[in-house]
């Protein structure tokens, strides 16, 4: 929990206000990143007509109930049906079905935050076969889809949370990565960055062990680091990609008495971290905002049936999202956060 490439996290009320003007009509250029001649369900469509589906990895996770204030958000600020679905659970077939289950609704544009980007290719495909617009959500590499929307850069955000866990060990020991899984691109990009700023810059830390892969549930990440501290009984740090892998991790630290001893660093959001932040179990937390995130993919998919060009520079009216810079298919926000014990108030999400 995926998915602040410094985000300035904001009330959904704030973000209320930037998008108050985007309730136009709908245009009917293709904007770039599409073919001249492709033809969209919602060319022509006034904004009342418009509907707006977001698939999101799992709708019990609180980082994606967040989200779900921002696309909402954003269908009050638009005029546009603006909905937000996914599975109970995080299962790549459930999220597909999800997503075909909205494809049967007549939907004029699909934003999705896949779980697997290579499952949700096929319906990615489908979707764009059927004349929606198809957005996706941190998976960089993304093949059947418009655009890519990113809150930061990847790369920068792995090497800023080494540099973090660097500062927290005193540049030297062992630690460990954990992940919510292998196909999602997005941590894999951040842990890999990591670890190869690693090597180049802090040469007396070492990462031990194959990377753990914790299904994006909080009991696995908990045994994962029990384990992990049995195997390496000098291990000073850990470093999580998913949401929960942070909060698993820094209870297993906690129950061994090791608060403090152990630096325990990565993404995740107040509302799953703040116990063990407050405690000292887990050292420090990154993010954005995922209601800004949300929005800014709908924004994205609105932009196409506009018209409007994307390109660096273009703000997309959204906190964090007033200067994207694009590459490819890749849109770009401008930010992260950090969360600590001290802070902590400011982001009570």
């Amino acid at each position: 929990m995926k998915r602040s490439r410094l985000i300035t996290v904001v009330a959904a009320a704030a973000l209320s206000v930037s998008l108050a003007a985007c309730s136009s009509a709908v245009g009917t250029t293709p904007t770039a990143g599409a073919s001249s001649s492709s033809k969209w369900n919602g060319t022509g469509k006034s904004a009342s007509q418009l509907k707006f589906g977001t698939v999101v990895k799992s709708m019990g996770f609180n980082w994606f109930v967040r989200m779900e204030t921002g696309v909402k958000q954003f269908g009050k600020d638009t005029g546009i049906n603006a909905f937000e679905q996914g599975p109970s659970q995080p299962d790549p077939a459930q999220e597909n079905q999800v997503a075909q289950d909205m494809l049967s609704q007549n939907l004029d544009a699909l934003i999705i935050d896949p779980i697997e980007v290579s499952t949700a290719e096929s319906v990615m495909k489908q979707a764009t076969s059927q004349g929606v617009v198809v957005v996706a959500l941190e998976s960089p590499g993304v093949k059947n889809a418009l655009y890519d929307v990113e809150p930061f850069d990847n790369a920068a955000y792995g090497r800023h949370m080494m540099d973090q866990l660097a500062k927290k060990m005193g540049d030297q020991g062992q630690y460990t990565i954990f992940v919510g899984a292998l196909n999602s691109q997005s941590q894999i990009a951040w842990t890999n960055a990591a670890v190869a700023y690693q090597k180049q810059k802090y040469p007396k830390m070492s990462k031990v062990g194959d990377t753990n892969v914790t299904d994006s549930v909080q009991s696995k990440s908990y045994a994962e680091m029990k384990q992990m501290m049995q195997k390496y009984p000098n291990l000073k740090g850990m470093l999580g990609a998913d949401s929960y892998d942070v909060v698993g991790a820094g209870q297993a630290v906690q129950d061994a008495g090791l608060s403090g001893k152990i630096a325990v660093i990565g993404t995740s959001i107040v509302s799953y971290a703040g116990d063990l932040l407050k405690s000292g179990a887990i050292t420090q937390i990154s993010t954005w905002d995922p209601a800004a995130h949300g929005m800014a993919g709908n924004k994205v998919a609105q932009f196409v049936l506009e018209g409007k060009k994307i390109a660096t520079g273009t703000n997309l009216g959204v906190p964090g999202y007033n200067k994207v810079t694009v590459t490819g298919k890749t849109v770009q926000g401008t930010g992260w956060v950090d969360i600590t014990k001290a802070n902590m108030s400011k982001y009570n999400f």
